[in-house]
């Protein structure tokens, strides 16, 4: 995504072009162990040197890490600590078979096991000056304008496994019989059912608003946000509901629940957890606020 909206026309020919000759894989390399919700904390640092930058850090939670052919990169390029996160940070493309670059294990994660998610270790990386994105100290500008295109996307996976969980919480529910009836008759599963229902919708309904103003033009931070939050807990409501309604059998890996209920939770922290979101949805209406007035 970063090239797509960021990249000058050389990138783009070389980097999303192999892309659709070949079925390849990119990876988007921001966080670290210690800096994910912190961005301004990265200590990744580029360092230029004639033609060519030297990328020394390390990545982690890098979804794609050890399949990708290639790695969007934010580094520190001005090592002044009091430099502002706007002004000292700058994007990179990365070669993944650039010596110098290695990945680490894949990840034995809560969920979404099919994911491959690693840390990517960067020593004394060449980087080519024409690999810079825009222009020097830009990068944090490019990895947060990406944010307002994949929300939207990450939030609809989130919708996706609400919907699975109801679906299969609505099919259980009326088969499984207690006290001489199917379970969605009684009150308590019905309305558990019920809040199913009305987080999915609207859920769905805010994925497609933030998408929507992406198609209009228009800046949709505070929709993304609206629709990644959302739908984040949503997922979460709707998964654990339905493991509640399916009582012991729920919680046994022979069912489906349980696998969504674990693959669930990354929903509220990935592509910024959903405490980020509460606070840039904060921020965007208190701007827009403060505008009118």
């Amino acid at each position: 995504m970063p090239v797509i909206l960021n990249g000058n026309d050389f990138q783009k020919k070389k980097y999303l072009g192999r892309m659709i000759e070949e079925p390849l894989l990119c990876a988007y390399c921001v966080t670290e162990p210690g800096a994910g919700s912190d961005v301004a904390s990265i200590k990744t640092k580029a360092v230029k040197k004639g033609d060519k930058y030297i990328l020394n850090g390390q990545k982690m939670w890098i979804t794609n890490g050890g399949v990708a052919n290639w790695y969007f990169v934010l580094a520190r390029t001005d090592p002044d600590p009091k430099c502002s996160p706007g002004k000292a940070f700058s994007g990179f493309i990365v070669e993944r078979d650039s010596p110098g670059v290695t990945p680490g294990r894949k990840e034995i994660n809560m969920g979404q096991r099919a994911s491959d998610t690693r840390g990517i270790t960067f020593e004394d990386v060449e980087v080519p000056a024409e690999n810079l994105m825009a222009v020097e100290g830009a990068g944090f500008k490019i990895a947060m304008g990406a944010f307002d295109r994949t929300r939207p996307p990450v939030a609809a996976g989130a919708v996706g496994l609400a919907q699975r969980a109801l679906d299969e919480a609505t099919k259980y529910s009326m088969e499984r019989k207690t006290m001489g009836q199917e379970i969605c008759k009684h009150q308590a599963v019905a309305f558990m059912l019920a809040d199913m229902c009305i987080g999915v919708e609207t859920a769905r309904l805010a994925v497609l608003k933030s998408a929507w103003e992406i198609d209009q033009g228009r800046r949709n931070t505070y929709y993304a946000s609206i629709a990644k939050c959302l739908a984040g807990d949503v997922a979460n409501m709707c998964a654990t509901n339905a493991v509640q309604i399916f009582g012991g059998n729920g919680y046994n890996t022979e069912y489906p629940v349980e696998k969504l209920m674990r693959d669930a939770k990354i929903y509220q922290i990935y592509e910024g957890t959903a405490q980020i979101q509460r606070m840039i949805i904060s921020r965007e209406w208190l701007t827009q606020a403060k505008n009118k007035h």
